[in-house]
């Protein structure tokens, strides 16, 4: 069967670290009550010269240089942001032109933090359709530039990186296994941008109301699993790790406890990069990859859930 195998991986953060210590002189917080709320440490914030299509293009460069190919091997790029360079054109032409990549198909996807689950089921629909041979599909995000920094709930929880992965349809048992993705917009005003080019005329600043997000998200995040995996004809023992969106350590662990998965399987970045929405997949998996606890031949399913709502997951053979 023609599959979407992973056969890269790259990841990108700003060069600025910054702890919960040094936001607490400028917020009206404390590294205490971050933690015990969230379980994030620190983020990297993008400073200047460094943008979406940048930390991109990086994340690209590494993933493409870890697949072995050469850039012009690439015939499809998507990029999953919800914190575009422009509002036009995708910053997936800004990463093509970058990568000296003269034509390839090339477009952003929007659907927030479940953009990378909803990019990688487009590209291996793609591939599986023999579009092309290779895929490069990128989360990035800077959400730094749109998040309202008097406002303890939501700006402690949020930082900047990219991640990204080469794709290549392949014949064999590696690769993509199933996908499943949902969305239910009648939570709009849940978790929202209060901006747009159509409405405001302005970027807006993030709004959150973190108790119902967080109870939608338990529940969504734990039925797509079961949902993706039950696809795939796979159970929770079959598991080798489970790569979700790093939104919040409590969120993580009772999603895992709801399905019955041991945290140890659980990949777990979110303290040190909190959550960069579309990019926090991708960025989680390639660590993973790099530190040696994800092998070839290893099962992972990825999930995520975001505003919209929209939610996502993929079990995939690595």
């Amino acid at each position: 069967m023609r599959r979407a195998v992973i056969i890269g991986t790259g990841s990108a953060l700003p060069r600025r670290r910054v702890t919960n210590a040094e936001l607490s002189k400028t917020v009206d917080t404390s590294d205490e009550w971050i933690v015990e709320r969230t379980g994030i440490r620190a983020r990297y914030i993008a400073g200047e010269g460094e943008t979406t299509a940048t930390l991109a293009t990086e994340a690209a460069r590494k993933a493409i240089e870890a697949a072995g190919i050469a850039p012009s091997d690439i015939g499809l790029i998507i990029l999953a942001t919800a914190t575009p360079d422009q509002t036009f054109p995708a910053s997936a032409t800004i990463v093509q032109t970058a990568l000296g990549i003269d034509d390839c198909v090339s477009f952003d996807l929007q659907a927030v933090c479940s953009g990378f689950l909803y990019a990688l089921s487009v590209a291996d629909s793609m591939l599986r359709g023999g579009t092309t041979k290779h895929a490069l599909v990128i989360g990035a995000e800077t959400f730094s530039r749109i998040l309202d920094w008097e406002d303890r709930t939501t700006c402690v929880l949020f930082g900047d990186g990219a991640g990204a992965v080469v794709l290549k349809a392949e014949e064999g048992v590696r690769g993509v296994l199933s996908t499943r993705l949902h969305a239910d917009g009648r939570h709009n005003q849940l978790l929202y941008v209060d901006g747009g080019p159509s409405t405001t005329q302005t970027v807006g600043k993030l709004r959150m109301k973190g108790q119902e997000v967080f109870r939608h998200a338990v529940t969504n995040l734990a039925q797509v699993l079961r949902e993706v995996m039950e696809d795939a004809g796979l159970t929770v023992d079959d598991i080798d790790w489970v790569v979700p969106h790093q939104a919040n350590r409590r969120i993580l662990d009772a999603t895992a406890r709801k399905l019955g998965l041991a945290a140890e399987r659980v990949i777990i970045t979110v303290d040190q990069h909190a959550n960069t929405s579309a990019a926090s997949v991708p960025l989680a998996l390639d660590t993973a990859v790099r530190d040696g606890r994800i092998k070839p031949g290893d099962l992972l399913v990825l999930e995520a859930m975001g505003g919209g709502f929209t939610w996502g997951a993929a079990a995939i053979r690595y």
